[in-house]
């Protein structure tokens, strides 16, 4: 109570004055809002947005805690210090405490940075603005830590967040009125800004140290290469890795993106909690394995074959595309993203199918690169008005016609 009374006193000192922003923040996010509706209510529900991040953070944190165990796990994997996933998950050597201690102490900065530098513009913009600091940020900043290697350095991840923040967000007037998903902007900007930091097969696993010592002894580096299983096959290179390492997630990658199975069971979770849109989610998933059939059916034509560059990734079973790469994540936790996706229901089954059609049409063609689910999303969010104007227009032209039969 001494708390919330102290915040209240400050808010009525600084209420009017460019710093009410700030503190009024501090306060909702700590407890509900004092300022409520009396009268004039059309809709009453228990949800506001504050509750809804919340919800979506909540799906996310086992991908981020499995994220920081899977990172220290490919760390002593690749050191050959750890037992691996063949040895048995009920080994003691495989869940050591050593494994998640590495990933925490190298993805809790990224988190930390991720929420203290977009914040920071969120609050510098609503004092500029005068307006509320929203929570919508609440979830960028949880999402930013998962999609991006494990060894990013920080200030390249705080001049990323600071781009996305501003340019992705703030510019169109905030939280709800971006037409990009912020997140994704974030990467986008740290892909084409910083490229070499953002694919290749170094920077997946934890060890820029050990690296230096290595070199320093004459050994090779190719002891702690950590290439990603698209990395592998868009050159060709056979994969070290079953469906279920895929599945599970014991595969090197971004830190949230690699667990198939935990990404299904927050999917499932914001289904349920009516967040995360089913349509768009199956739709992806259709539209992705449509592509993958199409390639296979191509190689099996005989129209590319073995040698080629793209012959890889065409070869994949098309069910494999699922379970590889960002596709998962970036379909559950991204591409349902509310402000960002189409509205309307049939919009929603175009925009998620072509989002897991040109995926994989990207992931295949684009070797340099071997990942296309960033570049889909961030290409139908440009799209999705238009969609759902066609689709609200030939809803109009059908009442119109049936309105035309009944008067005629």
């Amino acid at each position: 109570m001494g708390l919330k009374s102290n915040l209240h006193n400050l808010k009525e000192k600084y209420k009017g004055t460019k710093m009410a922003p700030a503190f009024n923040a501090i306060h909702t996010f700590l407890y509900l809002p004092n300022e409520t509706t009396h009268n004039g209510t059309h809709i009453k529900a228990a949800d506001d947005l504050k509750r809804t991040m919340n919800i979506v953070i909540m799906a996310l944190v086992p991908c981020l805690l499995f994220g920081m165990f899977n990172a220290g796990y490919q760390h002593n994997l690749a050191f050959g210090t750890g037992s691996s996933v063949a040895g048995g998950f009920l080994s003691p050597e495989f869940w050591t405490v050593d494994n998640f201690l590495i990933g925490l102490w190298k993805i809790l900065p990224l988190v930390i940075v991720s929420y203290g530098v977009g914040l920071a513009v969120e609050f510098v913009f609503a004092i500029i603005k005068k307006h509320e600091v929203e929570e919508g940020y609440l979830v960028t900043g949880m999402l930013v830590p998962l999609i991006v290697p494990i060894d990013i350095p920080l200030w390249m991840l705080a001049v990323a967040v600071i781009f996305g923040v501003v340019i992705g967000k703030e510019v169109f007037g905030g939280t709800g009125m971006n037409i990009l998903n912020p997140a994704l902007t974030i990467r986008a900007f740290l892909f084409f800004a910083y490229p070499t930091w953002m694919s290749g097969d170094k920077v997946w696993v934890k060890g820029a140290v050990e690296q230096d010592q290595l070199i320093a002894a004459g050994e090779s580096l190719d002891a702690i290469s950590g290439e990603t299983i698209l990395g592998s096959l868009a050159q060709g290179k056979e994969v070290g890795y079953d469906v279920m390492d895929m599945f599970f997630g014991f595969v090197p990658g971004s830190v949230g993106e690699t667990s198939t199975l935990l990404i299904l069971l927050g999917g499932l979770f914001l289904i349920f909690a009516k967040i995360g849109s089913w349509r768009i989610m199956l739709s992806s998933v259709v539209g992705a394995l449509v592509m993958g059939l199409i390639f296979n059916g191509v190689v099996s034509s005989g129209w590319i074959t073995e040698g080629s560059k793209f012959y890889g990734l065409m070869s994949t079973e098309f069910w494999h595309h699922l379970l590889i790469g960002g596709f998962a994540f970036g379909t559950v936790f991204m591409a349902t993203d509310p402000v960002t996706a189409s509205q309307t229901n049939k919009g929603k089954w175009i925009y998620g199918f072509l989002i897991g059609f040109i995926s994989i049409l990207i992931r295949v063609f684009n070797p340099a690169y071997p990942e296309g689910v960033m570049l889909a999303i961030l290409l139908m969010n440009v799209f999705a008005p238009t969609i759902d104007h066609y689709v609200v227009q030939g809803n109009v032209k059908q009442r119109m016609k049936r309105l035309k039969a009944k008067t005629a």
